[in-house]
């Protein structure tokens, strides 16, 4: 639900009751992903959605019944070939979705908003809400944040609290959303039984630092600003680094490259994009780029270009298995010649690292379409059937 907070933040504010429709879980091939939710106020009206059209109108009902019963439920809605209008999933998965009112005077309410509130600052929290386990539990929050301090309460047991908050602390750390039990073989568990959550982790944008304040640049930082990331562009040359020629920039930064890196705060999401290629810029830049635990780094210029910059970045002293981190050229190979066709072609290789995709196209090949989580080894080499775009120096 937190993808909605701001719209659910407002009717917070405006004193409406609302109903939450929540994706917990998917199997098989589904339109979105768990913790998208579609919500439904006092007055009918309608925000976010869970499967891109195929069950809304069901969910919406189902969001209005809670509204008045007061009660959370989990419904399940998977593929139906009975009738062209039967509730279901057109694409053949699996969806589960928990519906929870939230409804004044009621104690869940003073949790959940201030979760929505902390979304919309710009604040890390992680939102749990029971999903399995006493029906009486059902829908049930919990906020933790990123120093272990939380709100609310899984039922009267402060133990089973204790242990699901440093539990849901973790995935936040990791920056996860997903199923978590807690209480498991009896340990803490509610009157014997384990209790299952919903986490769904907040987290700032990630960033993309774009080093190299030139055209292809600029469509990158557009293409990268759309996508959701929080976006520096950085260059040595203050004639070029100007917040005129990069007006959809968060910042820009006339440094040098490397300086720069090592001074700025970096995680394991943020993608490095080396647009120069320029030795003096590139070598101490990459040096340093290839030690850090970050998403994703890439490098322009032709593949001459590629194999001088090894060379020197080698005789600098950076070992094998850390150029092996190296993308370059940058890029998936999609025959890229414009400047917004190239950030196209660099974008898809960040977000097939991200996600752990292959590159390759869907037709023909029995690949998952969605992932269920961001992958595990951001860096592993290149597929050998991922051809990289060529680039001119």
């Amino acid at each position: 639900m937190l993808d909605i907070a701001g719209d659910l933040d407002r009717w917070v504010r405006q004193g409406h009751d609302f109903a939450v429709a929540t994706i917990v879980s998917v199997s098989g091939s589904a339109p979105r992903e768990p913790g998208a939710a579609l919500a439904v106020n006092d007055e009918g009206t309608a925000v976010g959605s869970v499967s891109g059209g195929c069950v809304e109108g069901a969910v919406y009902e189902l969001c209005r019944q809670a509204l008045e019963d007061g009660r959370s439920v989990l419904e399940r809605f998977g593929y139906s070939d009975e009738t062209a209008f039967a509730a279901g999933l057109t694409c053949g998965g699996t969806i589960n979705v928990l519906v929870t009112p939230v409804r004044g005077g009621e104690p869940a309410r003073d949790v959940l908003a201030s979760a929505l509130s902390a979304v919309c600052s710009g604040e890390t929290i992680a939102l749990a809400r029971t999903v399995g386990g006493p029906a009486e539990l059902m829908g049930r929050p919990l906020v933790v944040r990123p120093d272990g301090t939380y709100e609310g309460a899984l039922g009267s047991q402060v133990r089973l609290t204790r242990i699901a908050a440093a539990e849901v602390r973790a995935m936040l750390e990791a920056g996860r959303t997903g199923m978590l039990v807690v209480g498991g073989d009896g340990d803490g568990a509610y009157c014997g039984e384990p209790i299952t959550l919903l986490v769904e982790s907040s987290a700032p944008p990630p960033r993309l630092i774009v080093f190299g304040a030139i055209d292809f640049a600029s469509a990158l930082v557009r293409l990268g600003r759309f996508l959701g990331y929080h976006v520096t562009v950085c260059d040595a040359r203050p004639v070029f680094a100007t917040r005129a020629r990069f007006p959809e920039a968060d910042e820009v930064i006339t440094d040098w490259p490397h300086r720069y890196l090592e001074t700025t705060q970096v995680d394991e999401r943020t993608v490095l994009c080396v647009l120069t290629h320029d030795a003096k810029f590139d070598v101490p830049l990459l040096a340093h780029a290839l030690t850090l635990p970050v998403a994703y780094v890439g490098a322009m210029g032709s593949r001459r270009t590629h194999e001088d910059r090894v060379t020197r970045l080698r005789e600098a002293g950076v070992p094998q298995r850390k150029l092996d981190r190296l993308r370059s050229p940058i890029g998936l190979d999609l025959g890229a010649r414009t400047p917004e066709e190239t950030a196209l072609s660099i974008a898809a290789e960040f977000v097939a690292a991200r996600y752990g995709g292959t590159g390759r196209p869907l037709t023909g090949t029995r690949t998952p379409i969605h992932r269920d989580t961001v992958t595990a080894a951001p860096f592993a080499p290149q597929p050998a059937e991922v051809a990289t775009a060529r680039r001119s120096a």
